[in-house]
């Protein structure tokens, strides 16, 4: 009788041990999971619990880590986000106070005056046309991120789209003293995409590389490769330094912000490039060199392709 107290004396004392043990394992994890959630912990190696709970530290380690991260994407894009709105405004404000002092200008007695009121009026309406090319910039900005951009894939010939838009682009080049050329390695290339909004980018890129070169040329180069086709715009331009190669698809971003003024754009082109150009599939590279130019380029799924090459000066 003796011996069966003592043992469930034992038991008792043992079940009692083992509880507390447990119960302050357990105050260790509720401890961690509130230092976690208040963001009171620096790093990892701060989540120790003891050697039976193991696993739970490796996953707390893990919920912690993921937290981090979590509030580090965060605060990058609430940075993004101010970054962009302040962005918007400035570029909103250049062309709305302009319009705004020649208006005030011209109701101020200048309507009157032959030599100045169809100079301002001209001044006024291309600062509206900047506006205009700066809000459907942002219209698409905005569809692209919010995925309601709807694209329509199919095959095109690649020389025909092409030369379409380098005889659109002439005048532009032209007015610059510029040699705007096409050269394909074949004539009957078919690539897939969308070709409403590759023409959106091909139009950029070229007129970027108008807007950049003083002399000498810019060339479309489409090449053929494997399955895919290569398309390059390729100029003899001020070229973009190495440190902002990386930047130049970023909204708002401008590599020579007093040259960006005098020759124009939004500032948002670039980035609604590489969004279109990610939406095929692909990616946009970038080659330069400071004063010598700069390459642009990306690859389209191929059709097929023949021998015969096409060279349009």
């Amino acid at each position: 009788m003796i011996v069966l107290l003592l043992t469930l004396l034992l038991q008792l004392t043992t079940f009692h041990i083992i509880g507390n043990f447990r119960r302050s394992e357990i105050k260790q994890i509720k401890s961690l999971l509130k230092n976690i959630a208040k963001n009171k912990l620096r790093s990892p190696d701060e989540i120790k619990l003891t050697e039976s709970l193991v696993e739970i530290e490796n996953r707390l380690k893990a919920i912690f880590a993921r937290t981090q991260a979590d509030i580090a994407s965060m605060k990058k894009m609430e940075q993004v986000r101010t970054e962009f709105l302040g962005n918007v405004s400035h570029e909103l404000r250049t062309p709305i106070f302009a319009i705004q002092g020649f208006l005030e200008t011209l109701l101020s007695g200048a309507i009157d005056d032959p030599k100045v009121n169809r100079n301002f009026v001209l001044k006024a309406n291309n600062h509206t046309k900047n506006l205009n090319n700066l809000l459907n910039d942002l219209i698409d900005i905005s569809m692209i991120e919010s995925g309601q951009m709807r694209m329509s894939f199919k095959y095109f010939k690649a020389s025909v789209f092409l030369e379409k838009i380098v005889m659109m682009l002439k005048p532009m080049a032209r007015e610059k003293g510029l040699e705007l050329k096409l050269s394909c390695d074949s004539m009957e290339l078919e690539l897939y995409g969308d070709t409403v909004r590759l023409e959106q980018v091909m139009i950029n890129l070229i007129q970027n590389a108008i807007k950049y070169t003083e002399k000498g040329s810019v060339e479309i180069k489409v090449e053929t490769s494997g399955k895919h086709g290569r398309i390059s715009v390729i100029d003899t331009g001020i070229g973009i330094a190495e440190n902002d190669i990386k930047r130049v698809f970023e909204r708002f971003y401008r590599v020579d912000k007093g040259r960006s003024k005098t020759v124009g754009g939004t500032g948002l082109g670039l980035a609604i490039v590489k969004h279109i150009i990610e939406a095929h599939a692909s990616s946009i590279e970038v080659k330069s060199e400071l004063g010598k130019g700069s390459e642009f380029s990306f690859r389209l799924k191929k059709n097929k392709t023949k021998t015969v090459g096409l060279v349009v000066d």
